[in-house]
């Protein structure tokens, strides 16, 4: 696979996520958060794991002790990611949330740097300070108006951040995408659903009344893109995919408006062009650096 196709592969798992947004959102109608990301990736665990069998067949042999262990901690982080957005989704609305939750393609860089001892290009930070104006038009203009949920976007925001980086890293030692989608998909709703039993309540009533949306995004939303993640990442570095991944901002901002009707201020559209603007710049600035360097390189 070519890095090309990887990328395209990554803005599919994106326009997924963009729709899983809408049904996120309307699923807590009837289910709690913590009850609806544990049955989602129950679903999607149990739909991947025929394929993570037959992955572990072609290879000949179980996963390691030491990959198994990786796969654990992207798990961790997905389950971070993933109760920080729905819960965060109670009290803020899914433009706000894809939006914010674009924040990643900042994180991941500098992830990088304290984890790998990778320092990002100089164009990360004023990138950075252009995500924050953002975020201050998106919030309305004023940071006192952003909300609970607003805020939870943003943490959920780092989590996939490191999601993103260890699974690119994982991914491409063992070589086993499924294995490590089953995994981490299965860590995160026994965790979910742990909690779930603990603080929230649950009755068939309750699952029935979400359940496409939660079949949506077990199957598709889940155990589809996510699997398209994670292969792709075999293919492509970890601030490409973020880039890539990061236009879920958008799918989610559009289909929010078509089913939901949501709308923001003038204000906000101008903060959601800004975080979007310093997205792209995030990613072309380096790239279309190193272009220019193996030119120059080329004709010496």
């Amino acid at each position: 696979m070519t890095r090309i196709q990887a990328n395209m592969l990554l803005l599919l798992a994106a326009a997924i996520w963009g729709g899983g947004f809408v049904a996120q959102s309307s699923a807590m109608a009837s289910i709690g958060p913590f009850w609806f990301v544990g049955l989602r990736f129950a679903i999607a665990a149990i739909a991947v794991a025929p394929f993570a069998m037959m992955e572990t067949r072609s290879k000949k042999s179980a996963p390691r002790r030491q990959e198994i262990g990786g796969f654990i901690l992207v798990g961790l982080a997905l389950f971070g990611g993933a109760t920080t957005q729905q819960v965060g989704l109670l009290t803020t609305t899914v433009t706000n949330s894809s939006f914010l939750t674009g924040l990643y393609v900042i994180f991941v860089p500098v992830i990088a740097v304290v984890l790998y001892r990778r320092h990002p290009h100089w164009i990360i930070w004023p990138c950075a300070l252009m995500m924050l104006g953002g975020i201050f038009l998106l919030s309305g203009g004023a940071f006192e108006t952003l909300t609970r949920g607003d805020i939870l976007s943003i943490i959920c925001a780092f989590f996939w951040a490191i999601q993103i980086t260890l699974a690119g890293r994982f991914v491409s030692e063992s070589g086993r995408p499924l294995a490590l989608s089953c995994t981490q998909f299965a860590i995160c709703s026994l965790l979910s659903c742990m909690i779930g039993l603990a603080v929230e309540p649950i009755s068939m009533a309750s699952i029935e009344g979400s359940l496409a949306e939660i079949l949506y995004v077990g199957l598709v939303s889940s155990g589809l893109a996510f699997v398209l993640q994670v292969v792709a990442q075999r293919y492509t570095t970890a601030p490409q995919a973020a880039i890539f991944l990061s236009s879920e901002a958008l799918f989610g901002a559009l289909l929010a408006s078509v089913f939901l009707k949501e709308t923001i201020s003038s204000a906000g559209y101008i903060g959601c062009v800004i975080i979007f603007v310093a997205i792209l710049i995030v990613e072309l600035v380096p790239e279309l650096a190193r272009k220019r360097q193996k030119t120059i390189a080329g004709t010496t």
